[in-house]
């Protein structure tokens, strides 16, 4: 079968210390600081065979996520940006969706013929936090395109328990196509959906909340703080083409933040009490959590959910006298995230389909991650078959 392969050189940087396990293993903590002159290529690669408690899975749709962009753009001495977790050579994608062709034998709740997405973080399920309801801090954790195959390919062979059926989107659209690429952003939509609602606490109907970048993290930021019943929504985005999207998808208010001060905008239009929830989904922190200082409500809350390899300065009297708060967000398992980002979609009361803005096959995959460093898409998709 046909796949995207992103292979790097292993060069860990002068002064970076390595465990014990990252020497064994090569999976590497902190990918930025090892994986040096990557390529990425499609390639013919064995077709995969499910274990007795998997699912083989035939790509429809998969998403190209910051993350990948991260892979595919190098620093000044030519290493990943990405700063999370890695292991290459790996077949590279995790945000998609398919059909169930082939069940294993222990596999109890699907069946050849549903449609489906999955989880991109492969938890173990007995380390101490899995057990204590953490999947996401998994201490054994798989990430599917980053640490092992990923959805950039024909066809992917994942654990049953971490997916999740998409039949009822098709039932919504009455189009299958349609559904699976709609099904194909329920794992970024669910990584917005944990971090603003599991980890930070959510908001109450009627708050005021502001989200910096209007990438896919952020317009799905966008839409649950619509179907949420947010009183006001806020969005700080560079690039024209996201703006219009955040509009479409329900912003209230949308600015180029190189325009204006986002902190005075927040005050102006929150008169003067300052925004309820702000979302960090611009990666940018160093540039965006200054400007939230400005603007914390009583009782406010902060959610970091783009990734960022910066050290950002804080000065915490802001956060007591304001009785503020910092959450910070990884992943998306858990806490019913999954369905509950599927049923919202499936109700109709939260349509993110606006923020697919390009297709390409699979043939042209690198085409398609390298057009979305432009950062003027929403979501590209990349379709097989």
């Amino acid at each position: 079968m046909k796949a995207l392969i992103l292979s790097a050189e292993w060069k860990p940087r002068e002064g970076y210390a390595l465990s014990e396990s990252e020497r064994q293993t090569h999976k590497v903590v902190s990918g930025n600081m090892v994986w040096q002159h990557p390529t990425l290529k499609v390639e013919e690669v064995d077709k995969p065979k499910p274990r007795p408690d998997q699912v083989l899975i035939r790509i429809k749709a998969c998403g190209v996520c910051g993350s990948d962009i991260h892979f595919y753009e190098r620093d000044a001495e030519d290493y990943i940006l990405y700063p999370g977790l890695t292991k290459f050579p790996t077949i590279l994608g995790h945000e998609f969706s398919g059909v169930v062709e082939e069940v294993g034998s222990e596999v109890k709740d699907l069946v050849p013929g549903d449609m489906v997405t999955a989880e991109e973080m492969i938890w173990c399920g007995y380390c101490t936090p899995c057990r204590n309801g953490f999947p996401n801090h998994c201490k054994n954790l798989e990430e599917i395109g980053f640490t092992i195959p990923g959805a950039f390919a024909e066809y992917i062979a994942i654990g049953a328990k971490y997916c999740w059926k998409i039949n009822e989107l098709k039932t919504l659209f009455g189009n299958e196509d349609k559904a699976y690429e709609v099904g194909a952003i329920t794992e970024p939509t669910c990584v917005t959906y944990n971090g603003i609602f599991e980890c930070a606490g959510g908001f109450r109907p009627g708050a005021y909340v502001v989200v910096f970048g209007a990438g896919p993290i952020g317009l799905a930021g966008v839409g649950l703080a619509k179907a949420g019943g947010a009183g006001k929504i806020i969005s700080f985005e560079t690039s024209p083409q996201r703006r219009e999207l955040a509009r479409i998808i329900g912003a209230d208010y949308v600015y180029d933040p190189r325009d204006v001060t986002p902190g005075d905008v927040i005050m102006d239009l929150t008169n003067g009490e300052g925004a309820d929830l702000m979302v960090e989904a611009a990666g940018a922190p160093q540039l965006t959590v200054p400007e939230m200082e400005k603007c914390l409500a009583v009782n406010s809350k902060i959610v970091q959910i783009g990734r960022a390899a910066h050290r950002v300065s804080v000065y915490l009297e802001n956060l007591q006298v304001r009785r503020a708060r910092i959450h910070g967000a990884q992943g998306h398992s858990g806490h019913g995230t999954f369905p509950n980002v599927i049923r919202l979609v499936a109700s109709g009361r939260m349509d993110l389909s606006p923020m697919i803005t390009a297709r390409y096959d699979l043939d042209h995959v690198v085409d398609a991650i390298a057009q979305s460093g432009a950062r003027q898409h929403g979501k590209i998709m990349v379709k097989m078959g």
